[in-house]
């Protein structure tokens, strides 16, 4: 079974295109799901976090996330080490998902695939991509953030790009083709 990655900054519709894969049958992996579970569930995990960035980073036993966006996207080396915590938890639960997964290939999302360096045992790697403009607007639309707060955040993330040019297939989701056909494409030459 092979193991995709899909990809792309935020606000390029990754899940959405996930949501397509899942229609046609494939399991898909939400790595951003997954690690706000975890961070909520893993007591080794909570524990870790609450030594790293203090007791105000769970409220009532919830991972407070406002507190924790607040500390990370204002620093790059507090980002570097949540990521440091949580990648390697989350990349255990991705292994242990695949290991129970059937089909001819599975698909692992999420946005910074080349960042954290868990792109390097997948099998092919998707990119979604859209322009900067199209992605704070939407973001805007989906999420109680400043523009300012998002801009943060997009700059943590590499270059769309560079992605693109080290993944194997492109989808564009910028209004200006239809993303289905680029979907089908790509489903069939990988099943």
């Amino acid at each position: 079974m092979k193991r995709i990655g899909l990809t792309g900054n935020i606000g390029s519709g990754k899940t959405i295109i996930a949501c397509c894969f899942e229609i046609l049958g494939i399991a898909v992996f939400n790595s951003d799901n997954e690690a706000k579970l975890l961070m909520n569930k893993d007591n080794d995990l909570k524990k870790s976090l609450i030594t790293e960035f203090g007791k105000y980073v769970y409220l009532n036993n919830e991972l407070n996330r406002k507190y924790l966006s607040d500390l990370v996207f204002k620093d790059k080396l507090v980002l570097k080490k949540l990521n440091a915590l949580v990648h390697p938890v989350v990349q255990d639960a991705f292994e242990k998902w695949s290991i129970q997964q059937t089909g001819s290939y599975i698909i692992k999302e999420t946005a910074i695939l080349f960042e954290s360096n868990t792109f390097e045992d997948l099998d092919a790697i998707i990119c979604v991509s859209c322009p900067e403009d199209i992605r704070l607007k939407r973001i805007l639309n989906r999420d109680m953030l400043t523009e300012k707060e998002i801009r943060q955040r997009m700059n943590y993330q590499w270059a769309e790009v560079k992605k693109i040019y080290l993944s194997d297939y492109e989808i564009k989701n910028d209004n200006s083709c239809l993303v289905m056909p680029q979907i089908l494409n790509i489903h069939n030459s990988l099943s």
